[in-house]
């Protein structure tokens, strides 16, 4: 009978060391203009976290609730926008932070449904890029890693309502007994 057992894609120093470095670069992009950070809820929530105390400007976070998982390891392919912001967006400086993009179907209608609201610049930033995955045309503008394509939880990223808060990113492995 197989068992699984995790297999460590990247360790809680990787994944600090990179988010800090991705906030220097957004610290610069950013510096004396009205930065509003949309995370994308629930998968971002710590990636987000742990980004916006690396970018040392004046910034409002705020946040937008989608959905195309629900419980399952695919996409459904529908994206829903389930929460509205509080935070106007026309002529500021938004930058979307989400946890994975995969599909691109869910990054891709946020920027839509953003840019409709006249921001002066839009850009995104993830924690994890799987491009072997994409089926709409959608780059990030900012990743910290670019994975295969495998399953993955921790550090935000959840298995049914499990891991989020697993403080490292890991898949499973089959072991043969």
């Amino acid at each position: 009978m197989a068992e699984k057992r995790e297999r460590v894609l990247y360790d809680r120093e990787t994944i600090s060391q990179r988010v800090r470095e991705l906030g220097k670069e957004l610290q610069k992009e950013y510096e004396g203009k009205d930065l509003l950070v949309i995370a994308l809820l629930r998968g971002s929530f710590v990636f987000a976290a742990d980004l916006v105390r690396e970018i040392d400007t004046i910034m409002e976070v705020d946040f937008l609730t989608t959905s195309s998982y629900e419980d399952s390891e695919v996409s459904s392919g529908q994206v829903q926008i389930l929460d509205g912001l509080r935070a106007p967006i026309e002529g500021r400086h938004v930058l979307l932070v989400d946890d994975i993009v995969d599909s691109g179907r869910t990054l891709k209608a946020v920027s839509e449904y953003v840019a409709s609201k006249n921001p002066a610049s839009l850009h995104s930033v993830v924690m994890l890029d799987k491009p072997s995955r994409r089926e709409v045309e959608f780059k990030a503008d900012y990743v910290a890693f670019t994975i295969e394509d495998v399953f993955i939880v921790g550090c935000g990223l959840n298995y049914g309502p499990h891991y989020r808060n697993v403080p490292y990113i890991f898949t499973y492995e089959d072991d043969e007994e």
